[in-house]
């Protein structure tokens, strides 16, 4: 029986695994660095969410970039900052960026845009003085499928532009988010991410956060997609089809695994990130919720699922 049109991609990533690792052992030695973005529990103290990783071997967090001005975020001390992770031997992959209408880069409203301009500045300081990787940002305004006006994508990439200095100048990645339609306007694909970073055209701005989740939204393949993006992808948030963690619901966990290590992906400075937000539209609202500890606690345990599948294909 012919192959579904799905399955003819899902065996030729496999195929192209199974060589690698036949013919290029090595190249499977190191493991990918799986992080976790706290964010995702809510209000609850940073130590807390810190101490939860540490307790269950997740090495890497990415800390949500809560500024709000200059006493309002995480980035009022960064020494506390850095002396949690190292208290509990766990060390920053990344800011997660949030971009809504108070702060949106595509906004018509100037102000808006300018609270965007100095939001990326801070948040990308912060991420230096802790040790971070990359700080994710979205072109468009999250929790908004409608754009403005027409301008909306144009006024996004000079904003950006107009800080992408920041990034150079304090060694931290852009890695800009393909977001899926239902959700921010403008960017929803990885192509037109790539589009977007060279519009954007600035040596600050190179970078892919990606995130399995929107790429069952709005691409063809999830795999086809991750390769797609390349060397530019920094992260990978992962959560399964109901935007649970993973093993909770249809997400093929095993191909995402090949196509990255097909990457090369497993190297330092390359994250997979659990953010398991659960069903709904509305994203940011998890952050301001009040959830129990036993609920966070499987939010984790269930992401490892993830280490469990890779040890099956690589030693399987």
């Amino acid at each position: 029986m012919k192959l579904q049109k799905l399955d003819e991609k899902n065996a030729k990533i496999r195929y192209a695994f199974e060589k690698l690792k036949a013919e290029h052992p090595e190249r499977l030695k190191d493991r990918l660095n799986l992080s976790f973005s706290t964010w995702v529990f809510g209000m609850e103290e940073l130590e807390e969410s810190i101490e939860r990783l540490a307790r269950f071997s997740v090495p890497f967090i990415e800390i949500g970039g809560n500024y709000g001005g200059p006493d309002e975020g995480y980035q009022t001390d960064s020494a506390a900052v850095r002396a949690l992770l190292e208290k509990y031997n766990v060390r920053c992959s990344g800011i997660c960026g949030f971009f809504s209408d108070s702060n949106s880069l595509a906004t018509n409203n100037n102000f808006a845009r300018q609270t965007a301009k100095d939001y990326i500045r801070n948040e990308v300081r912060f991420c230096k003085e802790i040790g971070g990787t990359y700080m994710l940002v979205v072109p468009g305004t999250v929790g908004r499928s409608e754009p403005y006006d027409t301008s909306d994508y144009a006024r996004s990439v000079k904003t950006l532009r107009s800080v992408a200095d920041a990034f150079v100048e304090n060694g931290i990645l852009c890695a800009i988010e393909p977001i899926n339609s239902a959700e921010v306007p403008i960017c929803s694909t990885v192509e037109s991410v790539q589009q977007y970073i060279r519009d954007v055209n600035h040596p600050g701005v190179q970078h892919i956060n990606g995130d399995v989740f929107h790429m069952l939204c709005g691409e063809e393949h999830i795999g086809e997609a991750i390769l797609c993006a390349g060397d530019a992808l920094v992260n990978l948030h992962i959560e399964d089809t109901n935007r649970m963690p993973l093993g909770n619901g249809m997400m093929d966990v095993d191909t995402i695994i090949m196509a990255l290590y097909l990457l090369g992906y497993n190297k330092p400075g390359r994250f997979v990130t659990g953010e398991p937000l659960g069903p709904g539209r509305n994203s940011y609202a998890i952050m301001f919720g009040r959830h129990a500890a036993k609920d966070k606690d499987r939010l984790v345990a269930d992401t490892l699922y993830f280490r469990e599948r890779e040890e099956e294909l690589l030693n399987g």
